[in-house]
Order: C-alpha cells, then structure tokens, then sequence
C-alpha cells in the first residue's frame, strides 16, 4: 500500500512538472514568431526621423501637382452626351474655373453652364496622393445629391489618366461601375470621356473637350 502510494505521488508530481513546463513554453511563446516563421522576415519599425521624412514626402506637391497646376484658368467646354449606345447625342456647354487649393496640392474645378435647359453648377476636385502614387477625383452637381467618387494612374505614353468608380443609379438604387479617361491633348486642350454600364454592358455615355481661354 505505501508502494502505491509512493507511485501515485510520483505520477502527480510528473504530471503537474509537465503541466508548469507546457504553461512556461505558451507564456515564452511570442504569436508573432509564427509569423516570422512563415514570413521568414519582420517588418522593422522606423526611427523618427525616418517617420518624419515620409510624412514631409507625402505632404510636398511634387510634379504631378505642377501638371495639375498647369491647368489654372478658364475653360470652355463642349459636352456631348448619351443615353445610350448608339443613341442620338445630346449637347450642352460650360465654363470651367480650375485653380489649386491647400498650398498647390489638390486642384478644384467649378463648372457653371445649361444642361438640358436648366442651369448647370458643378464641382470636382482632383488629387495626387504621393503615398499611392494614385489620382483620386470627386464631382459632385446640383443635378443630385451623390457624390462621384474615381481613382486610377496616369500613363505617361497616352498622356491620359483612367479613373474608375461607382455611381449609384437614382432608378434603381444601385451601385453600378463607371469608368474616366482623362486626356490632355495639348497645351490648351482636354478630353474627358466617361464610360457608363448599362444592362452589363459598357458604353461612352459623355465627352467634353475642353479649350482653355
């Protein structure tokens, strides 16, 4: 009987030895090892003058701003529209004002015009995020109440820029995806097309050629 009891002792105290050792290797154990074993490298942290230095790049204009500077001014714009492929344009005319806005890094466009035998004000503004290397362009009209929202890049060799978005359809209420090409032709010249989707199917439901005064 002492025997035994010696052995149930000796389990007991193995049992809970073991139990201590699983509980110290669970509490010496760091999550993000796990990490670094299947990522192999961890992200290292930068110094502050690091963080200050990225922070000072994203908030300096740069040449992407000075492109959009370059279109300071007034432009007349020629709009065509429509409703569907195929479909009978319709036209319409506007002013543009562009000028830069919070130290030359966003710029702002107020439209005024006639469209469709009403008067016309619109309102866009477009940025360079230095961080994305994205542009990101807004509008926004007293036709409604949303707010048009598209982002994309600028390609150097078509000297045009694709932004792409959502719309909500005032018919529907539902989301449906649009997409901006926006051209400069020249010194006094854009193009801007906008693509719409109807019954799944893409078609250029606006252009505007703008020619600056």
């Amino acid at each position: 009987m002492k025997n035994l009891f010696i052995t149930l002792l000796m389990l007991v105290l193995y049992f809970s030895s073991c139990k201590k050792e699983v509980k110290a290797e669970i509490e010496n154990t760091n999550p993000a090892d796990s990490i670094k074993t299947q990522d192999s490298i961890a992200e290292t942290p930068l110094d502050s003058t690091a963080q200050m230095k990225a922070w000072m790049d994203y908030a300096t204009p740069g040449s992407p701003h000075k492109m959009m500077a370059d279109e300071t001014g007034t432009w007349n714009c020629d709009m065509t529209f429509w409703q569907e492929e195929g479909g009978k344009p319709e036209k319409a005319t506007s002013t543009a004002n562009i000028k830069m806005i919070l130290g030359g890094r966003y710029q702002e466009a107020n439209y005024q015009g006639t469209m469709m035998g009403q008067p016309f004000e619109g309102k866009s503004t477009l940025a360079y995020n230095n961080a994305s290397k994205e542009y990101t362009t807004t509008f926004i009209d007293n036709m409604g109440t949303g707010m048009m929202i598209a982002s994309g890049k600028y390609d150097d060799k078509t000297n045009s820029m694709e932004l792409k978005g959502d719309m909500v359809n005032p018919v529907n209420g539902k989301k449906t995806p649009y997409r901006e090409v926006y051209t400069i032709v020249d010194a006094t010249t854009r193009k801007m097309e906008m693509y719409d989707t109807k019954n799944g199917k893409e078609y250029k439901s606006m252009e505007i050629i703008m020619k600056k005064k």
